[in-house]
């Protein structure tokens, strides 16, 4: 049963075009699944969710400005894993997507009832579910961010399912690490302990979630401190091969100084001979999907 309930949370269908990040679905979905608590043996609760709001959009990158914040309200119905009814408790998938008629029938969505029954059924199936709409929409720095954000502590288990995701990465990560020396092409942090690298990562420039390739043309070799930052879009890659920095990240502490503000218009480092700088193409994703934009000044 529980193969069944992962196989529709990894098929979640998502709003696309030409690269563009929609990201509502899954954050709805996360969202409620954080809700869920098991209240007594063989009963559980779920929060509704009334009235699509733009908070159910809330992300720690940015997400595409045009569509619609709304929309995962009426279409995770689609997905057999939402229910939809009004105020009568009848289906209310017949009223469309219109805002204002769904608030009029007084709309309430929630888990699909047998999904929810199936929660506290399987104990690792919240975990498993949490980790695949995190693995399948989201790269792994902006993980811990997500959940803290949700209020989601997981198991366990969610630990060695994505022990097994670290392990599968192996090959792509050593290849970044190479290519960029094992130094951070922002700051030039180059640390190792008992002959091995610590602290750094191999950061995917167009997320690995979102179709980015496992390659060395869309991948920069990142601390864990610049990795997040670019997760996040406070920092970025700028047409003239320097860094940007994002106007909206406010930091008046010399470490942010230091570390942060100090980086725009710096020259980005570039991979060793031999191995290629990051595709325009990559690089215009992550400026167009993810860098909050506009970019500071150079200092």
């Amino acid at each position: 049963m529980q193969e069944q309930w992962l196989a529709r949370v990894q098929k979640l269908r998502r709003w696309s075009r030409d690269g563009q990040r929609a990201p509502h679905k899954p954050l709805l979905l996360l969202w409620m699944l954080a809700g869920f608590r098991p209240v007594a043996p063989g009963r559980s609760h779920s929060p509704s969710w009334r009235s699509p709001s733009a908070s159910c959009s809330a992300t720690s990158a940015r997400a595409v400005a045009s569509h619609h914040p709304e929309f995962p309200f009426p279409h995770l119905t689609n997905d057999g894993l939402w229910a939809m009814t009004d105020a009568t408790g009848a289906d209310a998938r017949p009223l469309g997507t219109a805002v204002g008629r769904l608030r009029s029938a007084g709309a309430v969505g929630q888990l699909e009832p047998a999904f929810e029954a199936a929660l506290p059924a399987d104990p690792t199936l919240l975990a498993a579910a949490v980790r695949a709409l995190l693995d399948a929409n989201f790269p792994a720095s902006l993980h811990e961010d997500l959940l803290a954000r949700c209020g989601l502590a997981l198991e366990p288990v969610e630990a060695a399912v994505a022990e097994a995701g670290r392990r599968r990465d192996t090959a792509f990560c050593a290849a970044v690490l190479v290519a960029y020396e094992g130094r951070c092409a922002t700051c030039g942090f180059d640390d190792w302990l008992g002959g091995e690298v610590i602290g750094l990562d191999a950061a995917h420039v167009h997320w690995r979630a979102i179709g980015g390739p496992d390659s060395i043309d869309n991948a920069l070799g990142l601390c864990t401190l610049h990795h997040r930052l670019f997760d996040r879009g406070v920092v970025g890659l700028a047409d003239d091969g320097t860094v940007m920095v994002s106007q909206l990240f406010v930091g008046r502490a010399r470490a942010a100084q230091a570390q942060v503000l100090s980086l725009a218009g710096a020259p980005l480092l570039s991979p060793q001979a031999g191995h290629p700088t990051v595709a325009d193409t990559h690089r215009g994703w992550h400026t167009e999907q993810v860098f909050r934009e506009p970019a500071r000044l150079s200092a």
